[in-house]
Order: C-alpha cells, then structure tokens, then sequence
C-alpha cells in the first residue's frame, strides 16, 4: 500500500474507502486574497461596481463551490456538509476570503473550504474585471482543520 491514500498497490488512482470510518465532528478553513488598485477596492467596498454587489455574489458562489467539490475534484467524496460560512475582511490593497466548512461524517472538509475561497476570489475577480484586469489571487490556504483520525491541524 502506497503511503498517498489516493493510490492502490499498483499506483492507480482510486477513491479511499471510507465505509469503515467512524463518524466525528469536523471543520476545516481556509483563506485567501486577491489585490487590486485602490479604485477597484472602493468599488468592491461600496458596491458600486458595474456588476454591483461583488461580496454578496462571491459569498453565495464559495457556498456553491464547497456544496460541488465532489463534482469538481475527481476523488473527493461527495459531502452532506452541515455549515459552511464565507467572510471578506479588507486589507490595505486586496479583499480576503475566509471559509469553514463543517459537517458530522467520516471524511475532512478540507477540500470544500479550499474550494469554497478558491471560487469566492474567482467570483470577485469576475465581477470587478471591468474595473481592472490585473487583480492577482493569491495565498489561497488552509489554515486549520479539526476532527478525524489525524485530528486536529493549524497553520504556523
């Protein structure tokens, strides 16, 4: 058996099998940002960009995507996910997204809070890409994750 879970005794890729998996609590989050020029940031920030509410729309979209990461990782399992929240905090120069996602089961969320700031940034490059196309994403991490037979993990 292969040390990477994704791979049989051959190497092939292959789903894990999770059946025997007890259920627990668990979380993970995760964050990222994308930068842009201090007039793209006001508009973001007051809504007045020519799509309009940049944040409420890439909030719904990382919920969306968290809800789709079986679909969209091939071996990611797909999840009955209890929670999942998106939050933008402004910096300096950029928008960061942070994500959790949560549920009761027998396999982490990692993915899915990965997933979730991955395309909550996308959509805000999306509807702010009128303004400016050089907006860079980046720094796109976990940050913790609790529960699960490895248990609990953060960030230094």
């Amino acid at each position: 058996m292969s040390a990477l879970t994704h791979l049989d005794s051959q190497g092939q890729a292959r789903m894990v099998d999770v059946g025997g998996k007890p259920e627990t609590r668990r979380s993970a989050t995760a964050t990222g940002r994308i930068r842009m020029a201090p007039a793209t940031l006001a508009a973001v920030r007051e809504g007045s960009g020519p799509k309009g509410d940049v944040l409420a729309a890439a909030r719904i979209a990382g919920i969306m995507a968290a809800k789709q990461t079986g679909a969209l990782i091939p071996l990611c399992h797909p999840l009955a996910l209890d929670a999942v929240t998106v939050e933008f905090a402004f910096e300096a120069d950029a928008v960061r997204a942070t994500t959790t996602a949560s549920l009761t089961g027998k396999t982490g969320v990692e993915m899915e809070a990965l997933a979730a700031v991955s395309v909550a940034l996308l959509t805000i490059y999306d509807m702010a890409k009128a303004l400016e196309k050089g907006m860079t994403i980046e720094g796109i991490r976990l940050l913790e994750k609790t529960g699960g037979k490895s248990g609990d993990w953060r960030a230094e």
